[in-house]
């Protein structure tokens, strides 16, 4: 009979440590996922960080130039005449209807139409 309250104490011990190593098991799995989630998360974020960071040096890049561009006298110049129509003395500006200004054939048909 002591033999057997030995074996039942054994079985008891290893169930309860069992239980502890699987309990401890389960945290550590539970630990590596949320680390693994965490760091998909922050690598997708550092991805979309990346790329806005490219736009942003882009646009810097683009407005250096510009802002080189306008620091030039003959540049703001033909700028001004280019996008403003500013003229010297004595010049006239003949601007000319553009593709867009002009009526498609099928308005024109449309009009007669009516």
């Amino acid at each position: 009979m002591a033999v057997k309250k030995v074996k039942k104490k054994r079985n008891t011990a290893r169930i309860i440590i069992s239980l502890g190593l699987f309990v401890i098991s389960g945290l550590l799995l539970y630990s590596v996922f949320q680390e693994v989630m965490t760091t998909i998360s922050l690598t997708s974020d550092l991805k979309a960080v990346q790329e806005k960071l490219l736009t942003i040096e882009n646009e810097k890049r683009d407005l250096q130039e510009r802002k080189e561009k306008l620091e030039d006298p003959n540049y703001i110049k033909s700028y001004a005449r280019g996008e403003y129509s500013i003229t010297k003395e004595g010049e006239q500006v003949f601007r000319l209807p553009s593709k867009k200004d002009k009526p498609s054939e099928n308005n024109e048909a449309s009009e007669d139409n009516q």
